[in-house]
């Protein structure tokens, strides 16, 4: 396995998928999947139902988020709590974002502050509430003055997580991942005075990346909405799959575009 830093962004992009997916797995299934990608060392943090890994190897340690799980009660409540509190950092947060962080926090921190992981490149990834967990925690390894920075933040669904000082304040190349009409990425909402961060990638219906206007963009939504009419889905929530951002970002990297009818 090369170091991460060998992959271009697509590249990249397809392996943050692919370990954000297996952020969901049981650690079994995870260790599984992690050893074909060369990941010889797998664990997996769980307090109060906040969860996520860290896949790690002779170069890496990423930091892979889980997302909202219907059946965890706290996953929900995570994201219910939807008024800001005061971040650890800068300005304000998701207050139950910020407390499926900090149950998870400590422990990882010991983790990347080990010795042993000193000239390890450190990345951070999740999808859905995973993605919002690993942006409050590359934010909070950011002001951490007595660890290495994060490389890179790779997320994909993901809500807003902070205010706008927030996300100004959050010093880590972000790659965002957004694929059509996934209804997580639109709230929070903005009236609520949360924001987005990082470098958005837009997956037009068909899962190919565009860069679109405004008015581009509606005309592409309405036509994610009516394609997923005719095939019995409700688009908002089908765009949102773990699996349909693995699927388009696999295309991505090997240079394949769907063709558009």
């Amino acid at each position: 396995m090369p170091s991460i830093l060998d992959l271009d962004l697509y590249g990249r992009s397809l392996l943050f998928a692919k370990l954000s997916k297996y952020a969901y797995y049981n650690i079994d299934q995870a260790k599984k999947q992690a050893k074909k990608l060369g990941y010889t060392t797998v664990e997996f943090y769980d307090r109060d139902g906040a969860q996520a890994y860290r896949f790690q190897n002779k170069t890496d340690m990423v930091i892979a988020c889980r997302g909202t799980q219907p059946t965890q009660y706290s996953d929900i409540e995570a994201d219910l709590k939807a008024y800001p509190v005061v971040a650890e950092t800068v300005s304000r947060v998701h207050h139950g974002f910020k407390t499926e962080v900090d149950d998870l926090w400590p422990m990882i921190l010991e983790d990347i502050q080990r010795k042993a992981n000193a000239n390890k490149t450190v990345w951070f990834c999740g999808h859905s509430l995973g993605a919002a967990m690993a942006t409050i925690m590359a934010s909070r390894c950011y002001h951490c003055e007595d660890i290495q920075n994060p490389h890179e933040l790779y997320t994909y669904g993901s809500p807003r997580v902070g205010w706008s000082k927030y996300c100004n304040s959050l010093g880590v190349r972000h790659i965002r991942w957004v694929n059509n009409n996934d209804i997580v990425t639109r709230v929070p909402l903005n009236i609520m005075g949360y924001r987005h961060h990082g470098m958005e990638h837009y997956l037009n219906t068909w899962g190919n990346v565009r860069k679109l206007t405004g008015w581009q963009r509606g005309k592409d939504r309405f036509r994610g909405i009516w394609r997923g009419i005719k095939k019995g889905k409700i688009d908002s929530f089908s765009d949102h799959s773990i699996d349909a951002y693995v699927e388009h970002t696999e295309k991505a990297s090997k240079g394949l575009e769907t063709l558009q009818v």
